[in-house]
């Protein structure tokens, strides 16, 4: 079995190339739910639902996020009303939120929930949320009038990540509790995977859930994959965040921060002259091809990850 700790659009694109080289029924994923909100009464899971439409083979390809050949006309229409409209949400995907909220206020749990999605939707493997609770990602930015705490979604959609970082919060998490398989499958789990994602916004949040962290620090086989390239990131705001958060935005920077994880941690090509300071680090460097162009480079990639803790 093999566990993968996941955030959104980065991490799907590796998990698609993870399904090609396993048999998807071999694989556990657990995915942040820090991002979740509510936009029109409805309980949203950006990276949750990232992950089932991209392995379903059903998301924007440009994107990476939202459904294929989407349509907005829902979102127009509730402009019209004055509501704020800036988290866009296509109407096929207001199905899915439609969904999930109506079975959460009947009282059934977010992980059963994401189970029959993740089934409707044709998808072999397991999509875990993190937890069943409700954890919050918080950032507080700093502005002209002074510090402000926004929810993730308004810091990275409305403002466009654009107000510096001066910390970041896990609102909810030291209450929170595993949801319900998460970490009975982390300790039976063959190898666990840290998937490429922002260290501080997708895997941060699952690691904050009491438990995690010490379940799969207490694992042998525990590898990682760096989200930046050459110290940049290929999507979001990662590379910048860190360094408003005072952390070397590096792969080096992201293997310090999960030393006490992984067995081995894979950097990319262009960042070969520093695996030697990943292995410094305690951590074993791989080096390989870590930009995802297409799923033949997520495979292979999935590979050499696999092939890390062998």
């Amino acid at each position: 079995m093999i566990v993968a700790l996941a955030g959104g659009v980065g991490s799907a694109r590796f998990l698609a190339g993870l399904l090609e080289v396993v048999d998807p029924r071999d694989v556990v994923i657990v995915g942040n739910t820090g991002d979740d909100d509510w936009f029109h009464g409805l309980r949203v899971c950006p990276d949750l639902d990232s992950v089932t439409y991209a392995l379903a083979g059903a998301n924007n390809p440009e994107t990476g996020w939202g459904l294929a050949g989407e349509t907005f006309a829902t979102l127009g229409a509730l402009a019209r009303y004055g509501v704020p409209t800036w988290f866009n949400i296509g109407d096929r995907d207001f199905a899915t939120h439609l969904y999930r909220t109506e079975r959460l206020r009947n009282g059934d749990p977010l992980s059963a929930v994401t189970a029959d999605i993740a089934r409707a939707w044709g998808l072999e493997c397991r999509l875990i949320p993190m937890t069943d609770d409700v954890v919050s990602t918080r950032i507080i930015a700093g502005t002209a009038a002074g510090n402000v705490e926004l929810a993730l979604e308004e810091w990275f959609v409305r403002e466009r990540c654009e107000p510096p970082v001066v910390s970041v919060r896990y609102d909810g998490a030291e209450s929170s509790s595993p949801a319900p398989g998460v970490i009975d499958t982390l300790r039976d789990a063959d190898v666990i995977i840290i998937c490429p994602a922002n260290p501080v916004l997708s895997i941060a949040p699952i690691l904050a859930v009491p438990g995690i962290r010490e379940t799969v620090a207490g694992h042998a086989r525990v590898v990682g994959i760096s989200n930046l390239i050459a110290g940049t990131a290929v999507r979001g705001p990662a590379d910048r965040l860190l360094a408003d958060l005072g952390v070397e935005a590096s792969c080096v920077g992201v293997a310090r921060g999960y030393r006490d994880l992984c067995a081995a941690f894979v950097i990319d090509d262009q960042d070969a002259a520093r695996a030697r300071e990943v292995q410094a680090l305690g951590v074993r460097p791989v080096v390989t091809d870590t930009l995802m162009t297409d799923v033949g480079v997520a495979a292979a990639l999935a590979r050499e990850t696999l092939a890390a803790v062998a």
